[in-house]
């Protein structure tokens, strides 16, 4: 075998996760062509079945631990990617299993729903792993394109299709900034790769306005995609308008895609202007917290509320980043890991909820589900304890750690500040346990769930109190993927 053939195929070998699934994909997209409505449980079982080969592919490619380049340095595989992916994996799972229920009540129990569920996970595989601006790019396009369908999958809706229409145009606009952002650093970097772009900004460069321009319009896209203020406009619309099933997809793993390209750009690409994005995201982290929070308090309507309350863990999320050490990263990691959880947890018991036909979104449907549902109302109210940050539940330590690393790096303000929106926060999670607890008149209850689906939104959620219990594994873990161990 020539060198050539080597080292394309121990690129290949690099993105065997990433061929499975593409190749995966497509066949789930033949197969359910020739499937009738009555059979579509076969494109359900297929994509479990493709999601759990991806899984074990890339727990056989983390065994060693080591990190490799490939393509020409633009694609990387390291204990990162490998954990990001494992974790949008199991996401992207957990996802297809709790929308079911929901979308046969509907009529909407089609193939398309998992097709693009699974090009979204192929864009967030890609950057996990990209190593290079352009990866980047088409990655984040990949699986904003396939998010842009997702919210209009309901073609009967019109509320669904304003809300994937304002996210369109908007999206198109940050994902224009991004690239423009990319141009200019390329401009006077002269490279794309994100290695090298570490390696080439000097002082001389690090002071010109260009690359603070382009460096600006980076944090800019970045911001969208996670939702954080100002840049949060599509994301109450969004997840309101949508349906549950895909209001679920939408604020779970995108997330860890989002997280990736933060990393990969300000952390692994552009250390050397650490002092200027940590001011951009110390400002965009504060913003986030404060009117996530104030502004979950006047909502009336769940999904409303939840996404007002994700903006708000995304500004603890880039609080992370500006502390600008390896333990804020680890931190900012293992508190997305944890807000996944959390959110897939919160969502998907809405979805459960909703599997009968009639939408469960409103504050006042979880009136008295003490009384018809004990077990379900139960897992809400430790869900909800979990967002707070109350010990033991894993939400607890997701924001300790944060708040540990912003001390340790002498931000007392920013972790005053967080801790305070914390507080804020607490009332409108808090209302939600005294309706169901405290209160009578609502309708909603669990009634017909499938056994699976309630056995593992039970596990999702005694997930988060089992990471709160034993955080030592989880901590491991993030500490080797941003380099600690």
């Amino acid at each position: 075998m020539s060198t050539l053939d080597s080292a394309l195929s121990a690129d290949l070998l690099t993105v065997w996760p990433e061929i499975i699934l593409a190749l995966g994909l497509c066949l789930v997209l033949v197969v359910d062509m020739f499937l009738k409505d009555s059979y579509r449980d076969v494109t359900y079982l297929l994509t479990i079945f493709l999601l759990a080969g991806i899984a074990w592919s890339l727990l056989g490619a983390g065994a060693g631990g080591e990190t490799t380049l490939a393509f020409g340095g633009s694609y990387i595989s390291d204990p990162l990617s490998r954990v990001l992916k494992l974790f949008a994996v199991a996401a992207v799972a957990t996802v297809f299993l709790y929308s079911r229920p929901y979308l046969r009540a509907r009529g909407l129990h089609l193939g398309e729903f998992y097709v693009l569920g699974l090009f979204a996970l192929l864009g967030i595989l890609v950057l996990a792993s990209s190593y290079s601006l352009l990866v980047s790019y088409l990655g984040l396009e990949l699986l904003s394109l396939s998010l842009y369908a997702l919210v209009a999958f309901n073609r009967d809706s019109p509320v669904a299709a304003e809300a994937a229409m304002k996210y369109f145009v908007l999206g198109a606009i940050a994902s224009g900034i991004l690239l423009y952002g990319m141009s200019l650093v390329y401009g006077v970097t002269g490279s794309l790769n994100i290695g090298d772009l570490q390696a080439t900004i000097g002082t001389a460069e690090a002071s010109s306005l260009s690359l603070w321009v382009g460096l600006a319009f980076l944090v800019a896209g970045i911001a969208f995609k996670f939702g954080a203020v100002p840049f949060h406009m599509w994301a109450p619309d969004v997840y309101q308008g949508a349906p549950t099933a895909v209001t679920l997809f939408v604020g779970t793993a995108p997330k860890l895609g989002a997280l990736a390209l933060a990393i990969r750009i300000l952390v692994e690409g552009l250390p050397a202007l650490g002092d200027l994005w940590q001011v951009m995201l110390a400002a965009l982290a504060v913003l986030s917290l404060v009117l996530g929070n104030v502004a979950a308090i006047a909502q009336t309507n769940l999904k409303r509320m939840l996404a007002y309350s994700a903006i708000a863990h995304v500004g603890f999320i880039l609080l992370g980043f500006v502390a600008g050490t390896p333990e804020g990263i680890q931190a900012a990691l293992f508190y997305t890991l944890v807000y996944v959880i959390m959110a897939a947890g919160s969502f998907g018991f809405l979805v459960v909820l909703s599997s009968r036909g009639e939408e469960v979104e409103n504050l006042d449907d979880l009136r008295g589900l003490w009384q018809r549902s004990p077990w379900f109302a139960l897992l809400m109210v430790l869900l909800m304890v979990s967002m707070i940050g109350v010990p033991p539940l894993a939400g607890f330590y997701a924001k300790w750690w944060i708040l540990s690393a912003l001390l340790e790096t002498n931000h007392v303000g920013l972790a005053i500040a967080a801790l305070v929106a914390s507080v804020i926060g607490a009332y409108y999670y808090l209302r939600v346990i005294r309706l169901m607890l405290f209160e009578d008149g609502g309708q909603a209850h669990a009634g017909g769930v499938p056994l699976d689906v309630r056995v593992v939104l039970s596990a999702n959620v005694l997930l988060l109190l089992l990471i709160g219990l034993l955080p030592d594994r989880l901590l491991e873990l993030c500490a080797r993927a941003a380099a600690l161990i």
